[in-house]
């Protein structure tokens, strides 16, 4: 499905982890796919409310969590630069669709990393 939301169209999704050659590519590509999900199931889903947008950004960190291990195995980690970079991003998410009063620890409350 692709995103209709034109400011998440144009949006460059962890782009400082791209920028950075401590993060591989391939393995920011599957946080950004991550990303690009969650943006696809808001679109789909039409979260009423808050309760219902953490329960779609919950089950994107649980992905953020299993990627880790790849990051890990790559010779990197989700460490404060993408931390801040990762919810960043799911701020920027829930701003775009709406949600200007969205807790950004909740948005990634099921955080490992």
């Amino acid at each position: 499905m692709p995103i209709t939301n034109e400011r998440v169209a144009a949006h460059r999704f962890l782009e400082g982890l791209y920028k950075d050659d401590y993060f591989p590519d391939r393995v920011v590509d599957r946080g950004r796919d991550v990303l690009l999900r969650l943006c696809e199931r808001v679109e789909s889903d039409r979260p009423a409310g808050l309760a219902a947008l953490y329960a779609l950004t919950h089950a994107a960190t649980e992905e953020f969590n299993e990627l880790e291990a790849a990051f890990e195995e790559a010779g990197s980690e989700i460490e404060t630069t993408a931390r801040e970079e990762i919810g960043e991003a799911f701020w920027f998410v829930a701003q775009a669709y709406g949600f200007p009063d969205a807790d950004p620890e909740e948005l990634i409350a099921p955080r490992e990393w």
